[in-house]
């Protein structure tokens, strides 16, 4: 049997059990290769280098107890390998982490975000920051800067530990521990980025097997007794003008959440993001609205 051949089998079973993707491929051949390919120890990129290759029975078999396993547990294949690529960066994940994906990584490797910053962008912050992959690429991008990275979740902060060490940025990246913004409290930046839970509570009951396997703090955004995922980013946007320098802004990830989140914020000036999902899933707001919102009493319009 040849890689190739290998590759079509393990399509086929992933679509005949149905399994769900969107942590880190969007079809069955992308993740049967990935998983060949992490089974066979060859590079991620070598498919086409290496498809009419024979595989040894052996080597064979140990593809398909894979492949079964992904189907079986219905884990994303990140946790299955350990690895996960955003921005063709590698970074190191298990189930202490939700898959690195988030959206605010394009505009950021884009550079759509440069223009609201000024040369006097030092301290960035990376809130609920999980693996640490936000904070890594927001460092690879603006050498000058400083990055605060951090996590509510002791086990997040471990695995954000090693992507910072494994991209050699220990003397620019701070981890720190805590509940949202109180983990960085009489601190201001320049600059926040913020995954954070969002989804509501009608699509966590909905949510695929694959998501399910990922820790429900990262997702969930209604652990305050909400339904409309909003009650993390109620209490950040209330917060953040004390953390923003005069000229800062916040960059958010909603997800599909718009509808509730213009719901829960009529008036907040914001600017959506363009992105590979659309436009309606990555915002950002300046300080400056955020403190106009928060001089407005229910009446002003």
């Amino acid at each position: 049997m040849t890689v190739e051949e290998l590759v079509q089998q393990a399509e086929a079973a992933l679509l005949a059990a149905g399994v769900h993707f969107g942590h880190g491929t969007t079809n069955a051949w992308d993740e049967a290769a990935w998983l060949v390919l992490w089974r066979l120890g060859l590079p991620l990129d070598a498919l086409d280098a290496v498809a009419k290759q024979d595989v040894a029975p052996v080597q064979a078999e140990r593809v398909q107890a894979l492949v079964a396993e992904r189907i079986h547990t219905r884990k994303p294949a990140a946790y299955l390998t350990g690895e996960a690529w955003l921005q063709g960066v590698p970074f190191f994940v298990d189930e202490r982490v939700i898959v690195p994906r988030s959206l605010i990584a394009e505009p950021l490797a884009e550079g759509h975000i440069d223009v609201w910053l000024t040369e006097d962008t030092k301290h960035v912050l990376d809130l609920c920051t999980g693996s640490g992959s936000l904070a890594v690429l927001a460092a690879l991008a603006w050498p000058d800067v400083t990055v605060d990275a951090t996590d509510v979740s002791a086990d997040a902060l471990a695995v954000a530990a090693r992507n910072v060490q494994r991209h050699g940025l220990a003397d620019r990246i701070t981890l720190l521990q805590g509940d949202g913004l109180a983990a960085v409290a009489g601190r201001s930046y320049d600059l926040i980025l913020c995954n954070p839970p969002y989804v509501n509570q009608q699509a966590m009951a909905e949510l695929p097997p694959e998501y399910r396997a990922e820790p429900a703090l990262a997702l969930d955004g209604n652990v305050h007794g909400g339904e409309d995922g909003m009650d993390f980013i109620r209490g950040l946007l209330a917060q953040a003008p004390a953390h923003l320098t005069n000229d800062a802004v916040l960059v958010l990830e909603i997800g599909h959440e718009r509808p509730h989140f213009e719901a829960a914020f009529p008036r907040l000036d914001v600017v959506w993001l363009s992105t590979s999902a659309g436009d309606e899933q990555v915002l950002l707001v300046t300080a400056e609205a955020l403190r106009a919102e928060a001089t407005k009493t229910p009446e002003t319009p």
